[in-house]
């Protein structure tokens, strides 16, 4: 079976939007692309290396994909180099529902992300690493896709734009297997799915005349 692993950087109010550039992508009129330029250093891409040194495929939106495409084929034998070749060299999966022109090397479309991510799961081959597409990430939680969570959380905060989760995402468990932290305060943290999410009580048993009270008062008002 193969996993599947969200990786994304994240604001520390959980926007992804446009981490690489201004012209990335300015929906909504987001002003503040290319927020994750100014903090990338050792340790951030040590982790990078750690996450696509393993055996993977691309699973990627629409919209990142173009990106990608309008980049990565031409950036070998540039500062990106080897991770050009990476990319340019694996299968690229693309979630897109219009007549999109996959014009990057072994690229392929799936119309129906949820089921069709499910089926990849059930097939033997290399793990399906995310990058950006926040759309598909979101259809990916809401359908409990996600196997890991590859997250490096930066020390800004945007105020809005697009982030990793909606009210759509399945309720989950995680566990943190593996962390570290960045001199400038990048938080990488690597979580895998760990069931049903577990809850408990802090209340007083029995309960107080006034949480008694308390409880009614929410079940009146709804």
């Amino acid at each position: 079976m193969r996993k599947v692993i969200v990786g994304a950087m994240l604001s520390l109010d959980g926007v992804m939007q446009a981490p690489g550039g201004p012209q990335e992508d300015p929906t909504g009129g987001f002003r503040h692309g290319g927020w994750v330029a100014p903090l990338v250093g050792e340790v951030f891409g040590e982790e990078i290396d750690k996450l696509f040194g393993q055996p993977f495929d691309l699973l990627l939106g629409r919209k990142t994909y173009e990106i990608f495409a309008a980049h990565w084929p031409y950036a070998e034998k540039g500062p990106d180099d080897s991770i050009a070749k990476t990319f340019n060299a694996i299968k690229k999966y693309v979630a897109t529902r219009k007549g999109l022109e996959l014009t990057w090397k072994d690229s392929v479309a799936l119309r129906d992300a949820a089921a069709d991510v499910a089926r990849l799961k059930q097939e033997d081959g290399p793990a399906l690493i995310t990058q950006g597409s926040t759309e598909l990430v979101h259809t990916l939680l809401a359908h409990d896709l996600v196997d890991e969570l590859r997250l490096f959380i930066c020390p800004v905060v945007l105020g809005q734009g697009k982030k990793l989760f909606d009210d759509g995402a399945m309720a989950a468990a995680f566990k943190l297997v593996a962390n570290r932290v960045s001199p400038n305060g990048i938080v990488i943290a690597n979580y895998e799915r760990d069931g049903a999410v577990k809850t408990g009580d802090f209340a007083m048993d029995p309960p107080t005349a006034t949480e008694v009270a308390r409880r009614e008062k929410m079940q009146r008002e709804g």
